[in-house]
């Protein structure tokens, strides 16, 4: 495993039932760059993300995070190494305000319990970090509204803030679009651009326009396999993709 290569699969494949979900998928993430992982509806997206983040286990292949083998790892301890998921649906607290949310998220980075039985001023020393992070994510105004009371698109930007508060050294978003309309679109691809600076990403998404700006690296999905890998350029270009992915409107 090459340094520059921080997540790597080889032979990655996992079966239902006689359904094989992921096929012999072999990706390689390289160090500081935004990879998308991409593909129609049922083409395996979600099932590899579980697979790379340990909710599943794969039926036969290996995965490496820098250089060591997490195969048979448990999704907290896989977490602890730096490699940390956002997820599709919104997993912040819904009674907390985004400032308590963010605050939890760095009491768990420290290793504390979820002492929610602590006096306020024992959780005050993570204020600083959690305006920081809020200000990061664009939601210093959103500081002391409860969650359930945001905007969606300003919910995803929490949970944006609430993976950041874990320090990972890769992050993992999945479907971060989902729901969303043009202007939280842009709000949260640039965002997402942004945080990428020291860190490198890897997302699920099925719209190509949005990782089109995004991604150094396209992995294109269909049926549970690699159907093409590149740039955007070269993706786009490629007629199988066309056919099995984009479709006649984006060819």
């Amino acid at each position: 495993m090459n340094d520059d290569c921080v997540l790597e699969t080889s032979g990655l494949t996992k079966e239902f039932a006689g359904f094989t979900a992921v096929k012999d998928v072999s990706l390689r993430v390289r160090r500081g760059t935004i990879h998308a992982l991409i593909g129609p509806n049922g083409a395996g997206k979600t099932t590899c993300f579980n697979l790379l983040t340990k909710f599943l286990e794969p039926t036969t292949g290996s995965i490496k995070y820098n250089g060591r083998d997490i195969t048979s790892m448990k999704p907290a301890d896989v977490a602890r190494l730096g490699l940390v998921r956002s997820f599709q649906i919104s997993a912040v607290f819904p009674h907390l305000t985004a400032m308590e949310n963010v605050r939890v998220a760095l009491q768990r980075q420290r290793g504390d319990n979820f002492d929610f039985w602590r006096s306020k001023k024992a959780l005050d020393v993570f204020n600083g970090r959690a305006r920081e992070l809020l200000d990061d994510v664009g939601l210093t105004e959103y500081a002391d509204t409860v969650a359930v009371e945001m905007p969606y698109g300003r919910k995803r930007a929490l949970e944006i803030a609430t993976t950041l508060a874990l320090e990972p050294d890769m992050m993992l978003l999945d479907e971060p679009m989902a729901g969303m309309g043009h202007e939280d679109i842009d709000k949260i691809s640039a965002l997402i651009k942004r945080v990428s600076a020291n860190r490198t990403i890897l997302m699920v998404e099925h719209n190509l326009n949005v990782v089109s700006h995004l991604s150094d690296t396209i992995t294109v999905l269909t049926r549970g396999q690699v159907l093409a890998e590149g740039d955007y350029d070269t993706v786009s270009k490629n007629p199988e993709v066309q056919q099995a992915y984009m479709g006649a409107s984006h060819a």
